[in-house]
């Protein structure tokens, strides 16, 4: 299923298409929404993979989409405006859905234990902020290089370690049943870890974001990497139909739901030196890597401060500012 929309801005051009594949499971638990205005500099994106069993999974991760999905939508036009602090807005719309959830679980004792991953992005101009709960991976694709940009709330971490140090093999780490035990998820109980940036990444021209429920990776960040090198140049509807395909072909018989969103980014111009360095996160995989078979390491979010930028001279041209390196 492809929903496609492509919208022009003053700043950034955003083609996107969402999937939701139900894979080999006989139930669907991902949901997902965006929105991205015609007209507007901004758009946003939410995601959530439940947990709980049939229903009571859709359930979960259908609240935590409805409820993200309210609260940015009531502030979409102070988004709009540049006056809202976006990283607040997040952290607020989080706990909200985590007190739906509570609430429904107290009001339906047979979807007690019920629970849901949370992966939202909001673009202001060239700027993308997340929130995140859970391992579903918001990745960035930019010059062959597939990066993870927020925290794999996880095992994967932890096991990826013990590979990396030589106490766990290669093999049994990437095969290992806990690997995706969650550490922290929206239950209705208190939310372990939340990953929430105060600074924005900044977003180039022909950037690639893919904002996906785990059962994305089951194919490997490398083929990942690769599919997307040889799609970059076509429309995001393609690029996703490429993704569905390699999915497909791997067949695997105990294929998750794999639901995203892609986000083809066109022409713009730098954020300001506010947003953190993309040079600071590992990469998780390049195009030329396909086919190597060996454990993927997930990137973590710097905590370094952002570097400064050289001091630049302004002009104006037709009421627009422009910079002059």
């Amino acid at each position: 299923m492809l929903d496609i929309k492509e919208v022009s801005t003053n700043t950034l051009s955003f083609d996107v298409a969402t999937v939701a594949l139900k894979g080999a499971r006989p139930y669907q638990e991902d949901s997902l929404v965006c929105s991205f205005p015609i007209g507007q500099n901004t758009g946003f994106a939410v995601l959530a993979d439940g947990m709980g069993g049939h229903a009571s999974g859709h359930t979960a991760s259908a609240l935590v989409v409805a409820e993200m999905f309210s609260k940015l939508k009531t502030n979409d036009q102070m988004i709009e405006d540049g006056v809202l602090n976006i990283p607040a807005t997040l952290r607020e719309a989080t706990d909200a859905a985590n007190k739906r959830v509570a609430m429904h679980t107290k009001e339906h004792d047979e979807t007690h234990g019920m629970g849901s991953t949370l992966l939202s992005i909001v673009i202001s101009r060239d700027k993308l902020y997340w929130v995140s709960v859970g391992d579903s991976p918001l990745l960035l694709f930019r010059d062959g290089a597939l990066r993870q940009l927020n925290k794999d709330h996880s095992m994967a971490p932890q096991i990826d370690m013990m590979v990396k140090t030589g106490t766990m093999s290669a093999d049994v780490g990437r095969d290992h049943p806990d690997r995706n035990t969650l550490t922290s998820a929206i239950t209705g109980q208190e939310i372990d870890m939340i990953d929430c940036p105060s600074r924005p990444i900044a977003l180039l021209p022909d950037d690639l974001l893919i904002v996906a429920s785990d059962g994305l990776q089951t194919i490997s960040n490398s083929l990942i990497a690769k599919t997307l090198q040889l799609t970059q140049d076509g429309q995001s509807n393609a690029i996703a139909d490429a993704l569905i395909e390699a999915i497909q072909e791997l067949d695997h018989p105990d294929q998750d739901n794999a639901s995203f969103v892609v986000v083809k980014l066109g022409v713009g111009r730098k954020a300001k030196s506010t947003a953190m360095d993309l040079d600071d996160l590992p990469v998780l995989a390049t195009a030329e890597e396909a086919g190597e078979e060996q454990a993927d390491t997930p990137a973590i979010t710097p905590d370094e401060p952002p570097k400064e930028e050289t001091e630049r001279k302004a002009y104006w041209y037709r009421g627009q500012k422009y910079y002059k390196d």
